[in-house]
């Protein structure tokens, strides 16, 4: 009980306490002294703890002592030889119903067989004075509560291997790019893996509201440059490989490293349009001067104010200074201030993604699934099923016969004095 407080109240500090978030939120949420205190017992990755794991481990060997100690009064009672047949065990239990019946013994053991024994002959036992029939089932039932404690172990087991040879990372990667390593959560520090991890395509889809609907990242594992397997990846619908996991967990917007670009010559009229990239200088027709493409801003600013995503460029006329553009997307025309020879727009341009997935590996995953499946089987036994034994003796007495039902059970101790009633009734 100690240690499943001590465990209950750790689990509830690292419920409140945020998990491997960094030393600037803590300091900003707890103070620098809390923070110190906090980051000396290691509250902050408490589930990878060595104290958190010391205290399963604890439980785990609390609950195999505790088990081993009572195993063997329960063999006993699974296998107790010629001890469950002896009928003076049953003839003074609490639970019994005695008559006095006319019919003959052979009419008796007729019915009795038929109620009790399932009209089998070797449930029946002589003795001088008449007869026995001793029923017993569930028997077995004894051992649903170490499938429980069992299920307990698997899960902790499972949970320890998992914390100690598994991993929780994270990654972003670009379109088109691969990563061959992963940044573990709770360090910081990177994970190699054993093969690449490519994104070939990212795509998004949202709402009218502008929320995000879908994303979707197209995934391919690489092994010497070998493409071994392509899966399109999204939100709780990971790609599994060599016991690695994938999820879908978030993505970003990256800025665009080209654009389409709409040049209007101010002398005559006449409209150019160029593909543009970042960084690549172009010159322009009619003399109008050499053009670059510095790069994007997601807040553009123009003369203190926000215009939200915006180009920046710079023109070098022939004969002239270079001007500093701005071309902000929601402002289609906003070259047009500029008065200038030419005026450019913004036609169209393919934005750029990443896709942020989460990779872990937890190599106990099956020890915990087995630990769950146990559980549900040794729950079931014990709260479902009892051991029950229904006793029926017939002894002459007075040239009547004297029947005696009785019954225990170690469970549902209601529904067997309801059966032994049920029994009684129907001899009688």
């Amino acid at each position: 009980m100690v240690l499943l407080l001590t465990i209950a109240v750790a689990s509830i500090a690292g419920t409140l306490i945020p998990q491997n978030q960094s030393p600037e939120e803590y300091i900003a949420a707890f103070g620098e002294p809390l923070y110190r205190t906090f980051y000396t017992l290691d509250m902050f990755d408490m589930y990878y703890s060595w104290w958190f794991q010391a205290l399963l481990l604890l439980l785990t060997l609390n609950i195999v002592v505790c088990s081993m100690d009572r195993f063997p009064k329960t063999w006993k009672v699974v296998f107790p030889g010629e001890r469950a047949k002896n009928p003076a065990r049953f003839r003074n239990l609490m639970n019994r119903v005695v008559f006095e019946s006319v019919l003959s013994l052979e009419a008796l053991k007729t019915h009795c067989r038929k109620l009790v024994s399932g009209e089998r002959d070797d449930g029946i036992h002589e003795t001088a004075e008449g007869f026995y029939i001793l029923k017993e089932k569930g028997r077995w039932t004894r051992f649903g509560v170490y499938a429980v404690h069992l299920s307990v172990i698997l899960l902790l087991i499972g949970a320890l291997i998992g914390s100690i040879f598994g991993f929780d990372a994270s990654v972003n990667i670009m379109e088109g790019e691969s990563v061959s390593a992963v940044r573990l959560r709770n360090s910081g520090y990177l994970q190699k893996l054993d093969f690449e991890l490519r994104c070939d395509d990212f795509d998004v889809s949202y709402y009218p509201t502008g929320a995000p609907n879908e994303y979707r990242s197209s995934l391919t594992v690489l092994e010497g440059d070998v493409a071994v397997l392509q899966k399109d990846i999204i939100v709780n619908d990971p790609l599994r490989y060599k016991g690695i996991n994938v999820f879908q967990s978030s993505f970003g917007e990256l800025p665009p490293d080209q654009a389409v670009l709409s040049f209007t010559s101010s002398a005559t009229g006449k409209e150019y349009t160029r593909e543009v990239e970042v960084g690549m200088p172009i010159g322009l027709p009619e003399n109008l001067g050499i053009f670059l493409l510095k790069g994007y801003l997601d807040a553009g600013n123009f003369r203190g104010q926000n215009v939200g995503g915006t180009f920046v460029a710079e023109l070098t006329p022939d004969n002239g200074e270079t001007e500093d553009i701005l071309l902000p997307l929601k402002f289609p025309t906003f070259d047009k201030m500029r008065k200038g020879n030419v005026v450019i727009t913004v036609s169209d341009y393919e934005p750029r993604y990443y896709t942020g997935l989460q990779v872990t590996r937890d190599p106990g995953v099956w020890v915990v699934y087995s630990g769950f499946m146990m559980l549900i089987i040794g729950c079931f036994i014990t709260f479902f099923t009892a051991h029950q034994h229904l006793f029926v003796e017939v002894v002459q007495q007075n040239g009547k016969y004297r029947v005696t039902v009785s019954g225990s059970a170690n469970k549902n101790k209601l529904g067997m004095k309801e059966e032994v009633r049920r029994v009684a009734e129907l001899l009688a």
